[in-house]
């Protein structure tokens, strides 16, 4: 993808719906009796991977791919039949750590499959808790990939303290405790994304009987543009009915204190969600220090953050991001190796980035990595920049941002 500088961003965008959310909808419309309908639920790439899981245990979708409307004919908590296969989980870390804590605690085995680089990606996080609670659970060296889960006699409580920040864990083990015979107990040293307890609370206030859910908007993949917004002189955008939940507002709060101009108006809750239209407007940046206690409402979007600190006046540190290392790529080494490519000052540590911005930049070709918050990362620095960039693999967005390009194309 070749992509030009422009000189002002302007007007209104709608990002999809929240990547999160959308998965956890999926399985808890699943696990649920009768029908729940989803509306701007997120089909890209990694969702269609849970739902494909589902499918293969038995599960009908009515999907609406035109309108991101899917209706799920849930069977029930033990409504689930055994795969004929393997589940085959592609590039989605999400849909792997959530569906092993919903498996350990079925009638049946499964196996759990990724792609080349999922296969890479630490899965002894989950399997480590969901042993202590009595599931049978492996996988290759106890640690990556393939995963293959047996049935067990009886899955106990347990009370759990997260060794690292990661809501992905954290909602194996209560997806687990539903087929536990007590309440489990999962403590956090940092504060990381609460949909999975507020999806819970909102299914089981009804019985676990099936609903309808709106998908707001999804603030990881708003954050690109927000930044863009705040680098690009001239812009003023505003970001409708977008997820606002605090767990996930750190990017927000982030800029501010840089000094970016956002406002969120019009909050609302909509099922157990809270929702905002977000309005963002140019204005200069300053650097600061990014400390771990921030790191959980923020991990998705340290890349974009990255280029935001590349235009900042000073210089930007960024601590307690160790988990980035095992994402689709390990975004600290990704993101330091591209932005350099564009001039940028930049400095990987072992667990973040040292960026020294308010430098010129220059354009670039650069690649994604197979990644795509840094395919879309970059892209938006070369939206800043004067003259034309070109982003490798730029391909790698659809796992969470399918009409990535459109919006692109559409701006220039």
């Amino acid at each position: 993808m070749k992509i030009k500088g422009i000189k002002r961003l302007r007007g209104e965008i709608k990002v999809p719906g929240d990547k999160s959310i959308s998965h956890r909808a999926i399985i808890f419309g699943a696990i649920s009796k009768g029908e729940t309908i989803v509306s701007n639920i997120l089909l890209s790439e990694d969702t269609l991977k849970t739902i494909q899981c589902f499918i293969e245990m038995g599960i009908e979708f009515n999907i609406d791919e035109k309108n991101n409307r899917i209706k799920i004919f849930g069977k029930g908590l033990n409504g689930l039949k055994e795969p004929k296969k393997p589940l085959n989980c592609g590039n989605s870390g999400t849909t792997m750590r959530l569906l092993s804590g919903l498996l350990v605690g079925q009638k049946f085995k499964s196996r759990l499959i990724g792609d080349s680089s999922l296969n890479k990606r630490p899965m002894d996080r989950v399997i480590v808790p969901l042993t202590k609670m009595g599931g049978n659970i492996k996988g290759v060296n106890n640690k990556y990939p393939p995963l293959d889960i047996e049935p067990s006699e009886k899955l106990n409580s347990i009370v759990y303290e997260l060794p690292v920040a990661s809501a992905q864990v954290k909602s194996a083990i209560l997806l687990a405790s539903i087929y536990s015979n007590r309440r489990s107990i999962v403590i956090e040293k940092k504060v990381t994304r609460d949909h999975t307890e507020r999806m819970f609370e909102y299914f089981q206030k009804n019985d676990f009987v099936g609903s309808e859910l709106y998908v707001p908007g999804d603030i990881s993949s708003a954050a690109f543009f927000i930044v863009a917004a705040t680098i690009i002189k001239g812009s003023n955008i505003v970001l409708k009915d977008v997820g606002v939940n605090q767990t996930r507002t750190g990017i927000i709060d982030v800029l501010i204190q840089m000094g970016a101009k956002i406002e969120i108006k019009n909050i609302r809750i909509v099922n157990n969600e809270p929702i905002g239209d977000i309005y963002v407007s140019y204005a200069p940046l300053k650097g600061i220090v990014i400390d771990e206690d921030l790191i959980g409402r923020l991990i998705d979007e340290i890349p974009i953050l990255a280029v935001a600190a590349a235009f900042a006046e000073g210089t930007t540190i960024i601590r307690g991001a160790e988990d980035l290392k095992f994402k689709e790529s390990n975004r600290i080494e990704s993101i330091a190796k591209e932005l350099k490519k564009m001039s940028v000052d930049i400095s990987p540590l072992s667990d973040g980035l040292i960026i020294n911005g308010g430098k010129k930049l220059n354009p670039a070709k650069v690649c994604s990595h197979r990644d795509h918050r840094i395919a879309m990362a970059l892209s938006i620095a070369a939206l800043a920049i004067e003259g034309e960039s070109e982003i490798l693999d730029s391909q790698w967005v659809n796992i969470s941002y399918p009409n990535f390009y459109d919006i692109i194309c559409a701006i220039k």
